[in-house]
Formats: structure tokens, C-alpha cells, sequence
């Protein structure tokens, strides 16, 4: 019962932080819900102990639905990043509104090249990357591969799950392993204007990539 508790009281916390205020579409900029990063982090804690006292980056945070729960879940230090400055203002409302001192917000492209001075730096990367879609083809699988070049341990990422066989293949190109470790429903809200329906149900699988130990 603690446990479900556990989950529950971090997803009420997580339901009461400020998100987008204008989303831009050509970020593809979606609001992580709260039940499911709250599930997401939850798994990841809880099956591999890869928040409590890790250092963490989530990759393109946004207004860091999953920076502030990793927070939440005892992370020794929380990286956010997101190019974008005005969810990077809301990200740090969200900060100091929640009183947490282990989270750095950092204002720049996840895609840059700067950043790989991070190679194998951090234990865990987590993201909810861009899907892919309208002019962002192939951003999710650039995603990935930075997240895996710049941590030591796991990549955690939620994908759509029709993409489940093309990124298995590029796991399998990068000479990594990946795992699908739960399976969950987004409920998409109609966040723009050619959104015909008020919400949608999108299968996603929440990876977890590794380098091969060789």
C-alpha cells in the first residue's frame, strides 16, 4: 500500500506544476502528463535505482515535468535542458514554487555538439523527446543517440510505440541494448489548432538504452 501511495502522492505533485504557456509546434512541444512521467519515474527508480543520489539530465525538459519528479525522487543533482527560454522561465517557476535546491537549468540545444564535453557524464539521461513528426523527422532517434553518448549507465526515453521495431534496429546500429520496461497510454490533449480531436489516446513505450559492456 506505502508503495501506491508513494506513486500517488508524486503524481499530485507533479499535477500541480505550471506547464506551456504558448507551445510552440515546431519544438513539438507536448506536456509530459502527469500520470505518466509519474509512472515512468516511478519504474525507473523502483525496478533500477537510477534517480535516488544520480546525477540525472532530462533532455529537453520543458517546463520539467521530469526534472521536478526526479527531484521529487531524491536525485543528487537534476540537469534540465531545453532550448526553448520561456519553458526554461516556467521551469524555474516550477523550481522555486516546489522549494527544490537540486535542480540546474540550463538554456541551450540538447543537439549540440558542445555537449558532448558531457561524454559518459552523467548516470542517468531521461527525456520525452520530440515524436518525429511534421518537420522534425529522425529528431527522436537524434535524441537518443546523444542521450546514450553522454551517459555511463541508461538512457530512459518514452516513444510512440509504432516506432518500437525502427528503434530496436538503431539500438542495434549503435551497438547498445534497449528494453522496453512498461507500456503506457498518452493521452494527448488537443494542443494546437489542427487538432481535430479534444484529446487522443497514443500508445508509448518507455525504453531503457545501454551501452553493451564489452
Amino acid at each position: 500500500m506505502s508503495s501506491i501511495m508513494k506513486l500517488k502522492t508524486l503524481e499530485g505533485h507533479l499535477g500541480s506544476i505550471s506547464s506551456f504557456s504558448k507551445p510552440k509546434i515546431q519544438l513539438e512541444q507536448y506536456e509530459t502528463p502527469a500520470h505518466i512521467a509519474a509512472v515512468a519515474l516511478y519504474t525507473i527508480q523502483t525496478q533500477y535505482s537510477s534517480i535516488e543520489d544520480k546525477l540525472v539530465l532530462d533532455a529537453g525538459c520543458g517546463p520539467g515535468m521530469l526534472t521536478v519528479g526526479a527531484a521529487l525522487l531524491g536525485a543528487g543533482t537534476v540537469v534540465g535542458v531545453d532550448i526553448d527560454d520561456s519553458a526554461m522561465e516556467v521551469l524555474k517557476d516550477n523550481i522555486e514554487d516546489m522549494e527544490l535546491a537540486n535542480i540546474d537549468a540550463v538554456l541551450c540545444d540538447f543537439l549540440s555538439p558542445n555537449l558532448l564535453k558531457w561524454n559518459n557524464y552523467f548516470d542517468t539521461i531521461l527525456m520525452n523527446p520530440p515524436f518525429g513528426t511534421k518537420n522534425n523527422v529522425g529528431i527522436d532517434m537524434k535524441f537518443l543517440k546523444m542521450g546514450l553518448d553522454l551517459t555511463s549507465d541508461s538512457v530512459f526515453s518514452l516513444h510512440k510505440s509504432s516506432t518500437r521495431l525502427h528503434i530496436q534496429k538503431k539500438v542495434k546500429e549503435w551497438d547498445a541494448k534497449g528494453t522496453v520496461i512498461a507500456e503506457l497510454k498518452y493521452n494527448l490533449p488537443a494542443t494546437y489548432k489542427f487538432h481535430k480531436q479534444q484529446t487522443r489516446d497514443i500508445a508509448v513505450d518507455l525504453w531503457r538504452i545501454q551501452h553493451l559492456v564489452t
